[in-house]
């Protein structure tokens, strides 16, 4: 049977393009995750999907890791046979080896890490607490009434500041590509930042139609930023330093 590959893992094919792996991996991202889809959360699966887009999503990394498959196709093609080649976790490892030694060819890891922390992590972490943070008050002030039209502009003022600051976050989130030892940080930042940005838009649709129901749902969706913004913070404590 052939081995399994990252393109397989996003449902991609080689070929893709960058977008095209990026809203592959947010697709699997939010189908299988446990804050938002209990029926087909699977802790495994979006272990391997976060693996895959860690290396897919850099077009460094992912260059390397073709040059990786492309050089077994060719060994498969010269007639060796699976018996014949060392066994799937063993060549998985050695290519796991072989990209920690060109990273670490590249630059030092420590030093990597700690500028990604303090150019994106921190200002992101930062931006985040300014977005979630005044959501309760603002929404005590609009409660009082809906429909007061002073109450209901600043709430819409709100969310203005809150879509600039989304902006804001998504350039630092993009300024640097993120270090392997800072996957997790990374993916649950980044889905954070999608899940406010639905968030935002259904409080948006609430301030046009005062329908309760995308009231809820930007509620809701605030509430997983906040949880996956938690997840992101304990990640970073996780980080060997």
């Amino acid at each position: 049977m052939a081995q399994s590959n990252h393109y397989q893992t996003l449902d991609v094919q080689p070929d893709a393009t960058q977008a095209e792996i990026k809203q592959a991996y947010r697709r699997l991202a939010k189908k299988f995750h446990p804050d938002t889809n209990q029926a087909t959360a699977n802790h495994d699966k979006i272990s391997q999907i976060n693996a895959a887009y860690e290396v897919l999503g850099d077009p460094q990394t992912r260059q390397s890791y073709d040059q990786e498959l492309e050089y077994s196709a060719q060994l498969e093609a010269a007639g060796f046979s699976e018996r014949g080649m060392r066994s799937r976790r063993q060549r998985t490892e050695a290519a796991q080896e072989h990209y920690r030694k060109q990273r670490q060819a590249e630059q030092d890891a420590d030093d990597q890490l700690k500028l990604w922390i303090k150019r994106v992590y921190t200002p992101i972490n930062r931006t985040l607490n300014e977005i979630l943070r005044p959501l309760k008050s603002q929404m005590n002030e609009l409660a009082a009434d809906p429909f007061d039209d002073e109450l209901m502009e600043n709430f819409q003022a709100y969310l203005e500041d809150c879509k600039g600051l989304l902006a804001k976050a998504r350039r630092s989130f993009e300024s640097i590509p993120n270090p392997p030892s800072a996957a997790a940080v990374a993916a649950n930042l980044y889905y954070c930042l999608n899940q406010l940005s639905d968030g935002i838009d259904e409080l948006e649709y609430f301030t046009l139609n005062y329908d309760d129901h995308h009231l809820r749902n930007g509620r809701e969706l605030f509430r997983i930023a906040g949880g996956l913004r938690r997840e992101a913070q304990a990640a970073v404590r996780e980080i060997p330093r």
